[in-house]
């Protein structure tokens, strides 16, 4: 059903390979994953849509959206009623290498408008990328129906040569988000090992990994000389 006629540019590729991975997840009766993957391939088709003048590809394009958003649909419809019926009970497991998912799609439902603070406890905020995704996240946060005030973040210190690449990183990082009206409150723990993320006072617990998405780009100021590896 992913498999394509939408040409071979780098954006109808990457619709493809989102989209065939939401097959899969379909196939496994992994619903929830599938319907993030069919939203995201979806949104991507959209785009390579919007960017196509060749009136045959068009209407391929056409047919295609609406066949995975029909299906889309009806996944939705289905979660629906299994969480009605209280049979509902989420997880999402991200595998490595995974492509589809975002921090908008995995935490939008928790971000809501009554949400002033969040609580962060990851012990690996260290390393550069892992810092970056930490700053990709606090972004989403501040993007969102929510109104963030505060962040708390518990990590552990780095005892190493990245010491202070990690103080640096999280000092610019607090300031960015200070001139967004944010405050971002750092405590270090040597005794925390699992990673966890809570809005407010909804508490969703999550022991696998959160920060392993490849993310790009971003909107804060920051200075870039604290983050080598990206350089």
């Amino acid at each position: 059903m992913a498999k394509s006629s939408l040409g071979q540019d780098s954006d109808s590729t990457a619709a493809v390979a989102v989209l065939k991975r939401a097959v899969e997840l379909d196939a496994e009766s992994r619903y929830q994953q599938a319907l993030v993957c069919y939203q995201e391939g979806i949104d991507m088709l959209l785009q390579v849509l919007k960017g196509t003048r060749d009136s045959s590809k068009r209407c391929v394009l056409r047919t295609k959206i609406s066949d995975y958003m029909d299906r889309a649909e009806n996944i939705k419809k289905y979660l629906d009623q299994e969480k009605e019926d209280g049979k509902y009970h989420k997880q999402i497991k991200i595998e490595e290498n995974a492509t589809g998912f975002s921090y908008e799609s995995l935490f939008k439902e928790y971000l809501h408008e009554t949400v002033t603070e969040v609580w962060i406890e990851d012990p690996y905020i260290r390393q550069t990328h892992q810092l970056y995704n930490f700053l990709r996240f606090c972004e989403m946060l501040i993007k969102k129906p929510c109104k963030i005030r505060t962040i708390h973040l518990l990590t552990s210190v780095d005892e190493g040569f990245g010491n202070t690449q990690q103080s640096s990183g999280l000092q610019e990082i607090k300031q960015s988000l200070r001139s967004h009206g944010v405050l971002l409150e750092i405590n270090y723990s040597s005794s925390i090992h699992d990673r966890e993320i809570s809005p407010s006072s909804h508490v969703p617990s999550a022991p696998e990994p959160l920060f392993l998405l490849s993310l790009q780009g971003c909107d804060f100021m920051i200075n870039w000389s604290f983050f080598p590896w990206i350089l």
